[in-house]
């Protein structure tokens, strides 16, 4: 059994964006030879998460309506009195309760094993960013 560790870095362009990473992990799965196993992804960012939806764009636009309407940006917040990073950003925060920094994706004769309607989903909550990163560990044989 082998495990590699590998990135994948991208820019976000709205304050909350969803961003389909599924071709750069089939790719990253493909490039690493990997044949049977898992793959397991973390957000390194406490105001971006992963998830695994389908890749609508009605859809996609419904989800960006439905986090805003659940934690507004503009509430009373403590976090916001006085930001650790000069944003005020507690609203992306408090939606990161709500969703995964991780997802683990089995692996099998190559393939990621999602199901067809399924793609793996970078949720940026605190856009936008110039540098975000998402790291995977690839564990199994190659």
């Amino acid at each position: 059994m082998s495990a590699l560790i590998d990135h994948i870095e991208l820019a976000t362009t709205a304050p909350i964006q969803l961003i389909d990473i599924t071709a750069q992990v089939r790719e990253r799965v493909r490039a690493a030879g990997l044949r049977q196993g898992l793959v397991t992804l973390i957000s390194q960012h406490t105001t971006a998460r992963l998830n695994l939806n389908e890749n609508e764009e009605r859809l996609q636009q419904d989800m960006v309506t439905f986090l805003k309407r659940l934690v507004p940006r503009d509430g009373d917040y403590s976090h916001n009195i006085a930001p650790v990073d000069d944003r005020d950003n507690a609203h992306a925060h408090l939606l990161g309760l709500f969703a995964n920094a991780s997802e683990s994706i089995p692996v099998a004769d190559g393939e990621l094993l999602l199901g067809d309607w399924q793609s793996v989903f970078f949720v940026e909550l605190d856009g936008p960013r110039a540098k975000r990163q998402v790291t995977l560990q690839l564990l199994g044989e190659r």
